[in-house]
């Protein structure tokens, strides 16, 4: 459903700024509304609080960009949410979106897909991957603003493992939402709660649920074996990169790589990298099949070949169970050096 209708979200929030985005003058603060409209009536008779008020924040073409691409997220979780029953649509999407626009490169991801830039050999993240671990300060804030949502069965703090009810009153390593570092704090009783985010690495999980804090749908899922709902926790809101295309001049060998959690699962920035240069190396400049080589090149690496005790990588290391999705995306063009 994302893959079929994000797009449109994306293209009708930004049809409105158009006029405005082809204008080099600052954004207007407000456009007018319809005669009679609701929020039309004349309001210089309001009085309020001036000093606080003296200057007008800028606004730049850019943020609005991004703010239409971060309303789209928006727009089409909510439009999961009324279609899933009639539509019988169930579960959850990350989604990592790329958008061309007046010469930047918009990329907007929600979810642990990551992307990234290979220029001349150089790499340049464009999103990072939303994790329990990433966002714990985030989820930790709202466990302990809307502890209900905790259902009484999580505590919002985290402890370096489980804590044991053998363990009640004494002093153990914890962090909450505000803190980075650890301190010590008296173990009590609600402490023995499952932690809200647990686990390290790719074992880590929301809620015991779930290994990813921000995607589009998952509205009826469930804590196991109990009815807290996950989606709470689950933003839909992406983080938005941009990389602006005529700050540089670019070759047909750098390249936009976008990929699912199963292609890096296995495979580093660097391995990524190398495997550009590997392959396109040895395809013309202007043929365009070398990016589509690219992509199934950085696929089948990921995946493995099939030896006696399953898929392995050369390193001998089992090769990706996940999703392996790749695109690649020239940044120059074929045989183009602009």
């Amino acid at each position: 459903m994302a893959s079929r209708l994000l797009h449109r979200h994306i293209r009708e929030q930004l049809k409105d700024l158009v006029e405005i985005l082809q204008d080099p003058s600052p954004p207007p603060l407000c456009l007018p509304s319809t005669p009679g409209a609701p929020g039309s009536s004349d309001s210089s008779h309001l009085v309020g609080p001036q000093s606080c008020w003296s200057s007008q924040k800028e606004v730049t073409h850019e943020s609005l960009v991004v703010g239409a691409i971060e309303n789209a997220f928006q727009f089409m979780d909510e439009q999961m949410a009324r279609e899933r029953r009639g539509h019988q649509v169930e579960g959850g999407c990350c989604a990592l979106v790329v958008v061309y626009l007046l010469g930047k490169v918009y990329v907007a991801n929600a979810g642990d897909s990551r992307a990234i830039i290979v220029r001349n050999g150089e790499i340049i993240p464009m999103s990072r991957e939303f994790t329990p671990e990433a966002e714990r300060q985030r989820l930790q804030m709202l466990g302990f603003l809307k502890p209900e949502l905790l259902g009484g069965e999580f505590t919002h703090l985290e402890f370096p493992r489980r804590v044991q009810p053998k363990e009640l009153g004494q002093r153990m390593l914890y962090r909450d939402q505000n803190m980075t570092g650890w301190a010590y704090k008296k173990i009590e009783l609600e402490d023995l709660r499952f932690p809200l985010v647990c686990g390290e690495g790719k074992k880590a999980r929301m809620m015991a649920t779930i290994g990813v804090t921000r995607g589009l749908g998952d509205h009826n899922l469930r804590v196991c074996s109990s009815t807290l709902p996950i989606k709470p926790f689950l933003s839909s809101f992406p983080e938005v990169r941009v990389y602006d295309l005529t700050q540089y001049e670019h070759c047909p060998d750098d390249v936009l790589v976008l990929g699912t959690d199963g292609l890096w699962d296995v495979t580093s920035d660097c391995e990524v990298a190398a495997t550009v240069d590997r392959v396109l190396s040895a395809y013309e400049p202007n043929d365009p099949s070398r990016y589509t080589a690219l992509a199934q090149a950085l696929v089948l690496g990921a995946r493995g070949t099939p030896r006696d005790r399953g898929w392995r990588l050369p390193n001998n290391k089992l090769g990706s169970g996940d999703d392996i999705s790749v695109f690649v995306i020239p940044l120059g063009g074929p045989g183009s050096y602009s």
